[in-house]
């Protein structure tokens, strides 16, 4: 009886589901841009809560100097070139100190969505041709069982880099609800055993 029960704790405690499932994606910004590129597909279970995360110092560009921006796109202050790469391995190949990202570029408005030239955007698979601005940070609920993300321009002709997105899920309660009964069932079978 007591192997049983230690069994089911063990099977309840591993069967729930993991805490935090993770993976990157490499958005590039010809190949994924908006205008004429295809989104860089990321699969869901509609209603599951995410985040997204881009490194701000990871960049691409939209096209003749100065448009390298992050992932929030062409906006803020002036961006000077470092003379290396950036984390993502993309390169400029100016000098450093060289403006190689305006100011205020302006905004671009597409699939109803109005936000800078070169930030990451997404479109829900249900939803096609729908955008919606993604940035750097993004916490979110999945409208449908597809992501698409892409770069936001009107040219992608000579757009060059690309960034690296970091996805998690996050947790529903359940899962730490589900976890802790099955800790606290092997807990206790620990507990009878010694008496």
């Amino acid at each position: 009886m007591k192997k049983n029960v230690l069994g089911l704790c063990a099977a309840l405690l591993f069967a729930a589901p993991a805490i935090s499932q993770a993976a990157v994606y490499n958005v590039d910004a010809r190949a994924n841009s908006t205008s004429g590129g295809t989104g860089v597909a990321v699969g869901f279970n509609a209603g599951d809560a995410f985040t997204v995360s881009v490194n701000p110092l990871d960049l691409w560009n939209a096209g003749a100097l100065p448009r390298w921006s992050n992932a929030n796109g062409l906006t803020g202050a002036n961006l000077l070139a470092t003379g290396a790469a950036d984390t993502n391995g993309d390169n400029p190949g100016v000098a450093a100190g060289t403006i190689i990202g305006p100011g205020a570029f302006g905004n671009h408005s597409q699939g109803g969505l109005s936000a800078p030239f070169g930030s990451l955007v997404g479109e829900w698979g249900n939803a096609l041709g729908s955008y919606f601005f993604i940035g750097t940070n993004y916490a979110g609920v999945a409208a449908a069982s597809t992501l698409n993300l892409y770069y936001f321009d009107s040219n992608n002709g000579d757009n060059t880099g690309s960034i690296n997105v970091n996805i998690a899920a996050v947790p529903e309660p359940e899962t730490y609800a589900l976890m802790l009964a099955g800790l606290a069932l092997v807990g206790f079978s620990a507990r009878r055993r010694q008496h």
